[in-house]
């Protein structure tokens, strides 16, 4: 019989919170712990062993070579976040500051030695596989969200209640020429999908997966002030939250304001807008406004908007697949997920309630440097992080998605909320394509792919990725990448110019692997999936990756001498 989770209340503002500790024993158990290669793991079992699976296993690099040369991967990161994100990790760039329990590498699959079984699985088989949709079935339902709804497996109810009581998965993956998703009948479902540059290093496809975000703001951002659904009022708002994550002008098609009843470029009238222009700064009594019925209900103080935040009900779903090829060997997304994660903003938190809690938890560590994440939540209704609940679906033995354990689930949250890099926690809308994309960057990746997008500049003039590759002379973190070494680096390891240059102007020569490349990593993530030992790790790799530390000292050094900013 489980035991109840004790009631406490953390956080500012007064929020209450289910405190399920992750990171302690004698909460929430039930059966014993099911094996890290069984086919079917028991939901149930709620124990953490790995204490510090927030920490990722990238960040176990080593990150000085046998001759003393330097690389530096961790600065993407673990950099100075922009306020109101008040973490500045750049520290983490010299020094592996890491608890005690997290000295000894905790990612065993890095290690394991996967050649005989990758070159056991066809590549006819794995092209059939990876092509097999494990969301939407044949006639376009979701098994999954099916299952969830109806009659809910045992193991994966943690409340004993009978019934789901986190994300049901309800997009239809069927989207239109402006990026929305709609169901058979036309019927908008709220989610749009948005192109974006991915984050550099383990996001890329050439390091193991494609992969998708959706974005959904809550129904008030989706209707006119009567109440009634209107797509350009959901397109207006949506823009006015790219400006506020963004902290910039955001080019829209034409518009009337009149007829929303804001002035969205500022210029003083109610006439046709083709920018919204970012203009916040309250304290010297200059305000931005949402448009339609979430207007209304900001005035009425019920909605909140900040620079920097997303508003109160706002989802992402993010779909990490398997790399698949079309016809011409060139890496296209794959019909099959290997995993489907799920955020949603539950609460909102002010810039001080921000503060505090960044202020609390760096008072906690330098108290006590081995003091370890406490995440309240559990794997169905979500883990909680600064406001927003996370919560994914993962593939069992056979390739059906599943809920992801508690173990699981923790695994997702040291990236969002554990580090300076993110937007409220949040990667990918700030990183959205500009209004001079293809589709002014409102398309899924199944509508356009990588190939022909021009590089992306930092606001100091640079390019991103060109300074990735120059910082850490590779494609990812663990330098094994040796497909892209080879293509942008000469023999003595410097930057080949051409390559770079040629970069600049498209992306997918970096981003994208080649055809025997994309077969390879997705074998080795199938062996992953069979061995249902996520837990060990999820990296694509089937030679154990030679720049890893299997421990490190605390605050052992790096060998960066100055962080990246």
């Amino acid at each position: 019989m489980k035991r109840p989770c004790p009631l406490t209340m953390t956080g500012t503002g007064g929020h209450l919170f289910l405190l399920c500790v992750l990171l302690v024993s004698g909460c929430g158990f039930s059966s014993a712990r099911a094996e890290s290669d069984a086919p079917h793991p028991d939901l149930t079992d709620t124990r953490i062993e790995n204490l510090t699976a927030y920490i990722s296993s990238q960040c176990y690099t080593k990150t000085e070579d046998a001759t003393g040369k330097v690389f530096n991967p961790c600065f993407t990161c673990h950099t100075r976040g922009r306020i109101p994100t008040y973490l500045d990790d750049s520290d983490l760039q010299q020094n592996y500051s890491l608890p005690e329990a997290a000295l000894q590498n905790p990612w065993r699959n890095l290690f394991v030695d996967r050649r005989a079984e990758v070159a056991a699985i066809g590549d006819a088989e794995i092209l059939d596989y990876v092509r097999t949709d494990n969301y939407r079935d044949a006639t376009g339902r979701i098994p999954l969200a099916e299952t969830l709804a109806g009659e809910l497996p045992a193991n994966w109810d943690h409340q004993g209640d009978g019934r789901w009581d986190g994300y049901i998965p309800d997009a239809l993956f069927q989207f239109d020429d402006q990026g929305f998703d709609r169901d058979p009948a036309g019927v908008y479902t709220g989610w749009r999908a948005f192109s974006y540059y991915p984050f550099p290093g383990t996001f890329w496809p050439t390091n193991g997966s494609t992969d998708d975000v959706l974005i959904r703001l809550s129904a008030p951002f989706r209707e006119n002030r009567e109440g009634q659904f209107d797509p350009l009022v959901y397109r207006t708002n949506l823009a006015i939250v790219e400006a506020l994550v963004r902290r910039q002008d955001i080019m829209i098609d034409p518009v009337d304001e009149s007829s929303l009843g804001v002035d969205l470029d500022k210029d003083g009238q109610l006439a046709e807008a083709r920018t919204v222009k970012f203009d916040w700064a309250p304290l010297e009594q200059r305000f931005m406004s949402y448009v339609g019925r979430a207007g209304e209900l900001q005035k009425a103080g019920q909605i909140h908007l900040a620079a920097g935040l997303f508003p109160e009900g706002t989802e992402f779903l993010h779909s990490v697949r398997y790399i698949d090829l079309d016809e011409q060997g060139e890496v296209r997304l794959a019909p099959r997920m290997k995993e489907l994660r799920y955020a949603r903003k539950s609460s909102w938190y002010t810039y001080s309630e921000l503060k505090g809690i960044n202020d609390r938890e760096g008072a906690e560590r330098a108290l006590d440097a081995d003091i370890l994440k406490s995440v309240p939540g559990d794997f169905e209704r979500g883990l909680f992080s600064q406001g927003w609940v996370y919560q994914g679906f993962i593939e069992d033995s056979a390739g059906n998605l599943r809920p992801q354990s508690q173990e699981e689930s923790l695994f997702c949250i040291g990236c969002h909320g554990g580090i300076g890099a993110t937007t409220d926690t949040i990667f990918s809308y700030p990183r959205r394509l500009s209004h001079d994309a293809y589709r002014q960057g409102w398309y899924h990746w199944s509508q356009q792919g990588l190939r022909g997008i021009p590089e992306p500049r930092l606001a100091d003039g640079t390019h991103e990725y060109s300074r990735y590759l120059e910082a850490n002379g590779a494609g990812d973190e663990f330098r094994a990448n040796t497909e892209v070494i080879e293509r942008f680096f000469d023999e003595q390891g410097q930057l080949r110019p051409d390559l770079v240059e040629a970069l600049h102007q498209d992306i997918g020569l970096l981003l994208l692997p080649s055809a025997e490349r994309a077969l390879a990593l997705n074998k080795a993530y199938r062996v992953i999936v069979q061995e249902q030992s996520f837990d060990q790790g999820r990296d694509a790799t089937s030679v154990p990756p030679a720049n890893v530390h299997e421990s490190v000292i605390q605050n052992q050094a790096t060998g960066v001498a100055r962080p990246v900013l």
